[in-house]
């Protein structure tokens, strides 16, 4: 059995412990909510922007646009989202598994066709440590979402694209559900799906649609015009999605860390308990053994 003094030391390191992740907790929960609104102010915009180019879609589309295309894979982006810093579960480890196994599908192309942009510290680490070369560093873009850093980004993929110097360029980051629920995702950002945006309503209505809308310029000039400005919104919403979704886990992460230590706390201090009272029952007897010596 512990002694007093070492079962004191442990209660007093549990308690440091608890009150670092009880503090990181709040501070998780303060950005969580900051990145709530921040997502709660973009979604309206991207709504928007999504139902504008539905209803374009909607009639037969063109398919000369150079961002639907759909070619031979060559050469294949692949753009990773994670966090910066850790103490925030399984997140970071989900999106290093996701990504190795989103690579190892493209692996046969060749290391020098794979261009890897991560955004966070994170994936970045584990890139390096697969002997992978990345294409620039975006660790600030992780932390404070900016959406011309974002729109940079977007651009150079983009343009890559229309160039065919990329054939498809695919993202990993978690989408925020809830703050108990993130949803990891690797969808395909390039080439654009024109039929993702169109619902079966849409679909239906095809011919209305067509028939009520006169295009000035035309219809391929507003797509070409349009289609980037939801191609940058999408990679911006990815970016907040993981931003929210990092600092939920986090959350969740010291909530169970902090519960974990009270669980923790209390059995050292029954444990404490037990042992003094053990002590104390010794000296008792000892002095009851000495007494009775004494009468002897």
């Amino acid at each position: 059995m512990a002694s007093l003094k070492e079962i004191k030391t442990r209660i007093g390191s549990v308690n440091s412990t608890r009150k670092i992740t009880s503090a990181m907790k709040m501070i998780a929960s303060a950005k969580l909510r900051k990145a709530q609104v921040a997502i709660t102010n973009f979604l309206p915009y991207q709504q928007k922007l999504d139902a504008i180019l539905t209803r374009l879609l909607a009639s037969e589309a063109s398919t000369d646009l150079p961002y639907i295309q759909k070619r031979e894979l060559k050469r294949v982006a692949i753009v990773a989202f994670s966090s910066n810093s850790s103490f925030c579960g399984a997140f970071n480890a989900n999106v290093i598994k996701e990504f190795k196994a989103v690579y190892q599908k493209y692996e046969h192309l060749g290391k020098d066709n794979i261009e890897i942009y991560p955004i966070g510290k994170k994936i970045a680490d584990a890139v390096k440590k697969m002997h992978l070369s990345v294409e620039g560093n975006y660790v600030d873009m992780a932390d404070k979402p900016s959406f011309q850093a974002v729109q940079e980004l977007a651009k150079g993929l983009i343009n890559k694209f229309v160039n065919k110097e990329l054939d498809e360029v695919i993202l990993i980051y978690f989408h925020f559900k809830s703050t108990g629920t993130q949803i990891l995702i690797d969808k395909t950002y390039l080439p654009f799906d024109l039929n993702a945006n169109m619902d079966g309503n849409a679909q239906s209505k095809s011919n209305s649609y067509e028939s009520d809308y006169i295009y000035e310029p035309s219809k391929e000039e507003i797509l070409n015009s349009l289609i980037p400005t939801v191609l940058y919104s999408r990679l911006f919403a990815a970016l907040l999605d993981s931003n929210a979704s990092e600092y939920a886990a986090r959350m969740m992460a010291m909530q169970i860390a902090t519960d974990n230590a009270d669980e923790l706390l209390q059995d050292l201090k029954i444990e404490y308990n037990k042992t003094r009272q053990q002590a104390v029952t010794n000296e008792l007897l000892d002095i009851i053994g000495g007494a009775s010596a004494l009468e002897g």
